[in-house]
């Protein structure tokens, strides 16, 4: 919205011109987002369920009472960041209602008595995972590239939504299942949300730096990285009373709409292999588990035996770790493994 108001009235008044800048939109929206959410959480965090603990979970002792569901609160506030500071574009309007969607259902689960079954979050998951993969493509053919291959792909809708799908599907729950250590999941994700918006800002929405490393410019880029910002900015503001000890817990609300951009996001850069690279710390610690169950409890496969998941839990009761060493080493092997992977991506092709 602030973005047309910039180019109509910038020349009645020349400082408007900054709102039609796509660094000051995206510095503005994640102020905006930070602020907005550091401020309105304490103000309502009363009014939400109250976490009743998890069998099995590592401390979860220690969460009992408090509020949860915090997702249900920040998420329309990033909602409002992203009208009023992201320009126009019908994909990303309809991928805002998707993560509303996916905010209600984590909302629903997170206040019904002992939660919503696996087998209706999952299917729910995939029709919210699906409508988001027809969004990004439009029912047409789309351009990816990939690693270890110098050229373009072009592949079609039907191509691209059978591997869109799952990619968002395993991005929504692998956040879910990160969410167990006061702070982790926000921050990893926040921390894989701010490379994908590097990514979408300077390489290939930037057609001179895309067209030295052989990847395909995106017009749309600057738009998604704004996006991205604005949620790292979200994020930070509910960091800010997550931290630990926390005062309010993110819950399913939180975490299934942060995961579904995240994968949303990775998939709008054109690469979905960038996922591997900027999340492949909550991938290991959430998505590896998953596979764990469906081994286990669908092809009787047992592996892994002596490995809790979600990751964060083995490390915490079989190696002694405290929720702050998990959330540093975590964030230090993500900070540090991601600019290399991504280094090895861009030039090996």
């Amino acid at each position: 919205m602030l973005y047309f108001l910039g180019q109509w009235f910038a020349d009645f008044a020349g400082p408007l011109r900054l709102l039609s800048s796509n660094i000051f939109l995206t510095g503005a929206g994640t102020a905006a987002a930070a602020l907005g959410v550091w401020w309105f959480l304490p103000k309502c965090w009363h009014w939400l369920p109250r976490d009743q603990g998890r069998a099995h979970a590592v401390g979860a002792e220690h969460s009992i009472g408090k509020p949860m569901s915090a997702g249900v609160l920040f998420i329309p506030i990033f909602v409002l960041a992203a009208f009023l500071f992201v320009p126009y574009h019908p994909k990303i309007v309809g991928i805002l209602v998707c993560l509303m969607a996916a905010m209600i259902v984590g909302y629903l689960d997170d206040r019904a008595t002992g939660g919503w079954s696996e087998y209706r979050l999952g299917a729910l998951d995939f029709m919210v995972s699906l409508a988001a993969a027809w969004l990004l493509c439009g029912g047409e053919s789309v351009t990816l590239w990939l690693p270890l291959y110098k050229e373009t792909l072009t592949v079609s809708p039907l191509l691209y939504m059978l591997m869109a799908t799952p990619l968002l599907w395993v991005a929504i729950n692998a956040t879910n299942c990160t969410d167990g250590v006061d702070g982790l999941s926000a921050s990893l994700t926040s921390m894989a949300i701010l490379f994908l918006g590097a990514i979408l800002y300077v390489i290939v929405g930037h057609a001179d730096i895309a067209r030295y490393l052989l990847v395909p410019h995106y017009e749309d880029g600057a738009q998604w990285a704004i996006l991205a910002f604005t949620m790292v900015g979200t994020l930070a503001g509910y960091l800010w009373h997550n931290s630990y000890p926390s005062a309010v817990l993110m819950g399913d609300s939180g975490s299934r709409p942060v995961g579904l951009l995240l994968g949303v996001l990775a998939l709008a850069s054109g690469n979905p292999f960038l996922i591997l690279v900027v999340g492949f710390v909550i991938l290991v610690n959430g998505a590896t588990g998953m596979v764990k169950v469906v081994l286990l409890r669908f092809f009787r496969i047992p592996i892994f035996k002596n490995i809790r998941y979600p990751l964060h839990d083995h490390v915490r009761h079989n190696m002694g770790w405290s929720n702050t060493q998990v959330l540093v080493r975590f964030m230090i092997l993500q900070a540090v493994g991601t600019p290399i992977l991504l280094v090895l991506l861009l030039k090996v092709r």
